[in-house]
C-alpha cells in the first residue's frame, strides 16, 4: 500500500463522527445514507461530506437504486491499514522491551518496604 493511501486511511478514521458510521456498517449491511445518519447530530450536507472522505478513503462504496443511496462497508483498506499498524507493532514491541531492561531499575525479590515502619 502506498503512503498516500494510508494518510487518506487514517484521516478518515480520525474523526468520530466517521468512525461511528464505519462502526454502523462494520455488521456487513448496506445502508441508506439517511439510516446511516439518523444517530448522528449532524446536517445531511455534513454526513455527505464525511461520506465523500470515507469513499476517497476506499473505506465504503455507494450504490445508487432510484432515488435511494445505499452505503457499503469496504474493509480491504482497513485490512491493509492494520496490516500496516501490524507490522509497526512488531518493531516497537521489541525496541520498547529492550528498552526496559535498560531503564527499569532491578527491583528486590520481597516485598515491597511500608513507609510507615516502626522502630
Amino acid at each position: 500500500m502506498h503512503t498516500a493511501s494510508l494518510d487518506t486511511i487514517y484521516r478518515a478514521l480520525g474523526d468520530p463522527s466517521r468512525r461511528a458510521m464505519l462502526q454502523r456498517l462494520a455488521d456487513g449491511r448496506s445502508l441508506t445514507v439517511s439510516e446511516l445518519a439518523a444517530p448522528l447530530p449532524l446536517a445531511m450536507p455534513t454526513v455527505l461530506k464525511h461520506l465523500d472522505v470515507l469513499e476517497r478513503a476506499a473505506l465504503v462504496s455507494r450504490h445508487k437504486t432510484g432515488r435511494t443511496v445505499s452505503v457499503t462497508l469496504q474493509p480491504a483498506a482497513l485490512a491493509e491499514a492494520l496490516a500496516w499498524l501490524q507490522r509497526t507493532e512488531t518493531f516497537w514491541t521489541s525496541r520498547l522491551d529492550r528498552l526496559a531492561t535498560v531503564v527499569e531499575p532491578a527491583r528486590p525479590a520481597g516485598p515491597p518496604a511500608s513507609e510507615e515502619e516502626s522502630p
